[in-house]
């Protein structure tokens, strides 16, 4: 196990960071979720505050995880609620709640100002799924000019940057995928600057999105996917980098199953967004485990919000819990936060220029609190 002294606490908020795996409705607050519940009238079992609050998804059939090299616990956790909400569940209330572009382009203003004040984040990517319904009315152009919206205002007023990605929903069928990913080659918007394959990884493996992913390649968009997250095999991650041609992947615990994978993945410095709090509160302490094992491994590590407003965290406290509770060395954090700017979706060189900002601001901060990092570590 990795262990180091844990830097400064305004050190890691000064940090400049880039998120590079977070979901829109993951991100909406619970006030402006019960807000939003009191205009529609919508009957919900609980007030939204507690149902936030209680959101805890329940682990599936553990005999799936029986043999993994670091031990799911398959027990509840102490901090889990008497009655729990899944994430899906509270997803689907909030997405029935939204009513127009300018509720769109509110939450997506909320995200970018909650990451900015509460994480000091520099850069956000932001995943979006397929329209439901009752916004249907909107068009997929309609519904990106609104979230797009809400980015330009971001970026006024916080002097961020941000972007957008497709989400693919990984319990539909590969053709509906097709689809969706055809929409966005026909009407290509500058923010929306490539894919990502989310929801249960058991839904199925992710060859079956292949055609998707290969109209989404050449037509110059960016891919990612959740992978090795729910199903304890790393063939998925490799998978999704041989067929789907992802250039990032989201969580990879599971990586961790297969020696070789890691050995490739390693020394290809493949970019993970990991995440070491979730809804599932009995995995956050494997889920911690696993990052910390993948540090060791010396794997291209860098961390997220994934859902912040409903697990909850912030980017500036999954930082944190690497560095003082996995026990990062600081020259890891470091890398962590340089390797969020290069591995973003930005255009070359807008990608340069971050870069360039974050290694200044870091040497910076080195010099500020005498932090000798050591570089060894890599």
């Amino acid at each position: 196990m990795i262990s180091a002294p844990p830097l400064p606490a305004d050190y890691l908020r000064r940090l400049p960071k880039a998120d590079l795996h977070c979901h829109l409705i993951g991100t909406v607050r619970a006030s402006t979720f019960a807000e939003l519940a009191r205009r529609e009238s919508l009957a919900l079992p609980a007030d939204p505050e507690r149902i936030f609050a209680d959101i805890n998804s329940l682990p599936p059939d553990p005999a799936l995880y029986r043999d993994t090299r670091i031990p799911v616990p398959h027990e509840r956790s102490a901090d889990e609620p008497e009655v729990s909400y899944s994430l899906f569940q509270v997803s689907n209330w909030v997405v029935e709640v939204l009513r127009d572009a300018d509720d769109l382009t509110r939450i997506v203003y909320e995200a970018f100002e909650d990451a900015h004040r509460l994480s000091g984040t520099r850069h956000l990517e932001l995943f979006f799924d397929a329209l439901p319904p009752h916004l249907e009315s909107l068009g997929y152009r309609g519904a990106v000019e609104a979230y797009a919206e809400g980015i330009r205002l971001a970026e006024r007023d916080f002097g961020m940057t941000g972007l957008m990605i497709q989400g693919i929903d990984r319990s539909r069928s590969g053709e509906e995928a097709l689809e969706v990913v055809r929409r966005v080659v026909d009407d290509p918007h500058e923010l929306v600057a490539g894919i990502g394959l989310d929801n249960l990884e058991t839904a199925g493996p992710p060859e079956r999105f292949a055609a998707a992913y290969r109209l989404a390649g050449e037509a110059g968009l960016r891919r990612t996917a959740h992978s090795s997250e729910h199903a304890p095999t790393a063939v998925n991650t490799i998978t999704c980098l041989d067929v789907l041609g992802c250039d990032r992947i989201d969580h990879g615990y599971y990586v961790l199953e297969d020696d070789a994978v890691v050995a490739r993945l390693r020394d290809e410095q493949v970019a993970f967004t990991v995440a070491s709090t979730t809804s599932r509160r009995s995995w956050r302490p494997w889920r911690r485990a696993s990052i910390a094992a993948m540090i060791e491994a010396g794997l291209n590590v860098i961390p997220c919000s994934d859902d912040p407003g409903m697990f909850p965290t912030t980017l500036l406290a999954e930082y944190g819990i690497v560095s003082d509770g996995i026990g990062a060395p600081p020259a890891e954090v470091r890398r962590m936060a340089l390797a969020s700017a290069a591995a973003s979706w930005l255009p070359g060189a807008a990608r340069a220029a971050l870069v360039e900002s974050f290694a200044r601001e870091i040497a910076a901060l080195d010099a500020e609190f005498g932090v000798v990092p050591d570089a060894a570590h890599r």
